[in-house]
């Protein structure tokens, strides 16, 4: 097994021993990876549990055996969760990986919708027009 997968599968044990299906429940892990326990496993179980298959499906697959599996460490998803950076595992990746969203406090203006503003131009043409058919008229 690679050490990418090698590194996912130890932190989804790890994730599965300090989940409540083993602690409380007294489940074996290999119960708790399957339906429908797996279902209440925490959000990051899930994940990493995703993460591990695509993984191991990563392997066999055709179109990633030349390159083969991208390395996701898990110490960088620690050090991401600590920071405070929402990082957010999917299918072993970063889901916003290049994603820069700029942080908003909620009280921007909100852009003007480009019907009112086609509406809005329509209507200074036509008040122009009738300034000068005014004018015209006057004349």
């Amino acid at each position: 097994m690679p050490s990418s997968c090698k590194e996912i599968r130890a932190a989804l044990a790890q994730c599965l021993q300090e989940s409540d299906c083993i602690m409380v429940q007294r489940h074996t892990a290999a119960d708790c990876l399957r339906s429908p326990l797996a279902e209440t496993l925490p959000t990051k179980c899930q994940q990493l549990k995703k993460g591990f298959g695509d993984c191991r499906r990563g392997m066999i697959d055709m179109r990633l055996r030349f390159r083969g599996n991208q390395p996701v460490t898990f110490k960088t998803l620690e050090d991401t969760e600590e920071a405070g950076k929402g990082y957010q595992l999917y299918a072993g990746k970063s889901a916003f990986a290049g994603a820069n969203g700029k942080e908003t406090s909620g009280n921007e203006k909100e852009p003007e919708d480009w019907r009112e503003a086609e509406n809005r131009k329509y209507r200074q043409q036509l008040e122009k027009l009738q300034q000068k058919d005014g004018q015209s008229k006057k004349a």
